[in-house]
């Protein structure tokens, strides 16, 4: 899992905050598909909302966990269903600060 410090977090929180979520998590839950999804989505534009339809706040909490864990990303925010992560791409087009 990719580590942040908190200007890091906070400027990809404003990053993240007028994205619309590009991957949905329905009732199947985190399925590999949707893993691939998510890989794919990080690889065009490293960092990217997702919308969790469970109820459940521990599991939308797991998924967050798994995905980063499995992804190799960092976890950006974790508010009501909305999940928004990041992973630089190989040629990074978002600075972020030190």
């Amino acid at each position: 899992m990719l580590k942040l410090n908190s200007k890091q977090t906070s400027h990809l929180r404003a990053l993240g905050h007028n994205l619309n979520p590009v991957v949905m998590i329905g009732n199947n839950g985190l399925s590999d598909q949707v893993l691939r999804e998510i890989d794919t989505s990080l690889k065009a534009h490293e960092v990217i909302k997702i919308k969790v339809f469970s109820d459940d706040r521990e599991q939308r909490k797991h998924m967050l966990e798994t995905i980063c864990e499995q992804l190799a990303a960092a976890p950006v925010h974790h508010i009501g269903k909305q999940l928004v992560v990041y992973r630089p791409a190989d040629v990074p087009r978002i600075m972020l600060p030190k």
